[in-house]
């Protein structure tokens, strides 16, 4: 007999519509997390599954779920690579359902997924063989972060610091995280120049200022690291003594 799934189909599509219907951000959190352990059931078949209709205020959640269900059914085999496909998707149909979405009740889970996309693909590029496929998954992940960014940054709501995760507040609540994250992967995949991207348009709106100390704490942190790099070195001094001094 094959072991039965850690994750059930049917639970896991309940909380996913109650967590939509109520608007809980917490709730859709713990919905969208994926935890990938390295080999904990070798051996162990991959399954893909169906997607069928997951209506929520007209809104369709289905192609989420049945990602969901891949991502969890390749962690469970420990096949990071299949892992990171299901997560991708995850991300993508995440992105679509974001974009359409009221207000910013959706902003922590899509960070969440964020954090995790970046993580599950560093994994997956590990186990990855030959030199051609080194931070492939990675690469492909930059684009899934730079649409995210893109869909909380152009947000038009008026954006009101520390204001609680609802259906009214301003989805550049998410940006600043985001940032972090595609910081970091510009670094490890050496395209630095891509930073400014980011730096110009954060910095004029005043986001670098208006985050958790965390989120501030990071952004300095890589900031000061940019300085370094282009001989700026009394700004990176200031920026780096206000990441490691807090």
């Amino acid at each position: 007999l094959s072991p039965e799934p850690m994750v059930n189909t049917q639970i896991l599509r309940r909380e996913l519509r109650i967590a939509a219907q109520n608007h809980d951000p917490n709730a859709m959190v713990q919905v969208v997390k994926v935890s990938f352990i390295p080999n904990t059931k070798k051996g162990m078949r991959t399954q893909k599954h169906k997607q069928d209709a997951l209506m929520v205020d007209e809104t369709d959640y289905g192609g989420l779920l049945a990602a969901l269900l891949d991502a969890h059914s390749a962690a469970e085999a420990g096949d990071a690579g299949e892992c990171y496909r299901g997560q991708s998707s995850i991300h993508s149909n995440f992105n679509r359902i974001f974009g359409s979405s009221e207000g910013n009740w959706l902003v922590p889970a899509l960070i969440s997924i964020c954090k995790n996309t970046h993580k599950i693909a560093v994994l997956a590029d590990r186990g990855a063989d030959g030199p051609r496929k080194r931070n492939t998954n990675l690469q492909s992940a930059v684009q899934l972060l730079q649409d995210s960014y893109s869909k909380t940054f152009n947000d038009r709501t008026e954006y009101q610091p520390n204001a609680p995760f609802d259906t009214e507040g301003s989805k550049k609540a998410g940006v600043l995280s985001i940032v972090n994250e595609l910081f970091a992967m510009y670094f490890k995949l050496n395209i630095l120049r891509l930073c400014k991207n980011l730096i110009r348009p954060v910095e004029t709106r005043k986001l670098n200022e208006t985050g958790t100390m965390g989120q501030m704490v990071t952004y300095r942190y890589y900031i000061g690291r940019l300085n370094m790099f282009e001989d700026q070195h009394a700004l990176a001094e200031k920026n780096l003594d206000f990441a490691f001094g807090k």
